[in-house]
């Protein structure tokens, strides 16, 4: 699975992406990640003086009056473009595979439909290519979603200052989808009776002078009644 990321500030992602289980999937070449700025895409805008420093623009005041600033479409326009020819080429060079790559594009917005654990589940199932377009500003020029026609999600009821953190969420669920990222596949938790409530050693933990035990079904070894009480426990959280 590879995601490519159209982002204006790619260097965001690298923190969360390079660590623990997301950076071992990508040691073990199971996931990868690419970036793209849309900045990259753009021609310098002239300097007045040597001291000015050329400035690579992609927004602007949107049609019809209204606050704040929008992407313009040609940069992000490119940037898909060039990803799509990327992912094309790369294919051509596989000597001997007649299988065609499967590509979902994803068009961050606040008025997208719901991002779901079983919308991330078919997407690692069925592609080989996920490209999220991340907006910022007020947004990006419709023509772009338009041109490169996907899927408009949303992470929640709420707005973001830009669609990099929903990026993250979107790439973390998709990724633990993919075979081989988790250590143990039954940890995705649609695969097991996940309850909400977990425990370890110690058995009795004492705290402010109060004792809080582990459930006793849980230490009696009988793997039948454990799953009932986990699927009792999964009912009552998700209700």
């Amino acid at each position: 699975m590879k995601f490519h990321v159209v982002t204006l500030f790619p260097e965001s992602f690298s923190s969360y992406l390079n660590e623990s289980i997301l950076a071992r999937a990508q040691k073990n070449k199971i996931i990868d990640f690419k970036f793209y700025n849309p900045r990259d895409f753009v021609k310098p805008t002239k300097v007045q003086t040597k001291k000015d420093k050329p400035y690579l623009r992609v927004d602007e005041k949107p049609y019809g009056g209204g606050p704040g600033m929008l992407i313009q479409a040609e940069p992000m326009l490119k940037a898909l473009t060039f990803i799509k020819n990327k992912i094309e080429k790369a294919q051509k060079n596989k000597v001997g595979e007649k299988k065609e790559n499967k590509i979902k594009i994803i068009h961050l917005s606040p008025s997208g439909k719901k991002f779901t654990n079983t919308y991330a589940s078919g997407v690692a199932k069925k592609f080989d290519h996920v490209i999220i377009v991340c907006g910022r500003y007020e947004g990006i020029d419709a023509r772009v979603k338009k041109i490169f026609k996907g899927d408009e999600l949303s992470i929640g009821d709420y707005v973001l200052t830009g669609g990099e953190l929903a990026a993250l969420v979107m790439i973390d669920t998709i990724s633990r989808q993919v075979k081989g990222v988790l250590g143990n596949h039954d940890s995705v938790e649609e695969m097991r009776n996940a309850s909400p409530d977990v425990y370890t050693r110690p058995e009795v933990l004492v705290y402010n002078g109060k004792k809080y035990k582990v459930p006793p079904v849980l230490l009696s070894g009988n793997h039948a009644k454990i799953e009932e009480w986990r699927a009792k426990q999964a009912k009552k959280f998700s209700n």
